[in-house]
This record gives C-alpha cells, structure tokens and sequence, in this order.
C-alpha cells in the first residue's frame, strides 16, 4: 500500500497524473478485448459442440476427430458413448461422445424458423440492416 502511494504522489509531483490512471485504463482495455475476441467465442463455439452431441440420434451420420465416418447404431448415455457402423462390411466400433467432428445428417428445422428464414429472403436491406429508400418510396 505504501508503494502504491508513493507511486499516485509521485504521478502527482511530475504533473502527469494521467499515467497511473491511464496505465490501469489500458490494462482494463486490453483485457475487456481479449474476453470479447478470444474468450466469449471459444464459450460459445464449446456449448454448439456440447448441444450438437447431446441432440445426437440413432441413424445419424457422423464424422470423427480421427476422420472415421459412420452411421449411429446406439447411443449408450451410462458410458458417455456411441456406437457407431462404417462401410459396407458393417463394422461396428465404440467411441466417446467428445469424438465427434460434425453431424453430417440434414435435420429439418421448425416450421416457425423457415417462414421467417423465407421472410428475411425476400427483403431487402441496406448497409446495416435498414431498407434500402428505393423501396420505401415505392
């Protein structure tokens, strides 16, 4: 706490009291960047991962971290598994939930995003999202 003091009054005596302050205000800055740019996304992107595993379902076709593509045969939740079927031979292997890539199976979405998906579609927008004036007038 002394240093601390020392340090403000010192600031103080040169006349250049922005340079505790502003030092602070540049670590506050530089760290508010890093949480927006590294670690708000990586939280993000790990809980699609998390929801794209749990919403897993038999007949589903896959791809692994490995590469190793098959179809879902059963899903064991006790073990945190799945086993999954490759090729035309029907080979069965086990792996854990953590192992999967991509989900390579084309589900429907709701019917209440495709009409507003068909809206969004259909109109026109400007820079920022706005109507273009063109329109507006007509």
């Amino acid at each position: 706490m002394n240093f601390l003091n020392q340090v403000v009054l010192a600031d103080a005596a040169s006349g250049n009291a922005f340079g505790t302050y502003g030092m602070i205000l540049i670590w506050v800055l530089v760290f508010a960047a890093m949480y927006f740019f590294i670690l708000r996304p990586s939280s993000k992107k790990k809980k699609e991962e998390a929801q794209m595993r749990n919403s897993l379902e038999i007949g589903d076709e896959i791809t692994t971290i490995g590469g190793i593509m098959g179809r879902v045969v059963a899903i064991k939740d006790d073990e945190d598994a799945i086993i999954i079927e490759t090729g035309s031979d029907r080979v069965k292997m086990k792996f854990k939930k953590w192992c999967i890539s991509t989900v390579d199976t084309v589900k429907e979405a709701p019917a209440k995003e495709k009409s507003s998906d068909k809206e969004e579609k259909t109109e026109k927008k400007g820079l920022f999202g706005k109507k273009k004036k063109d329109e507006e007038d007509k």
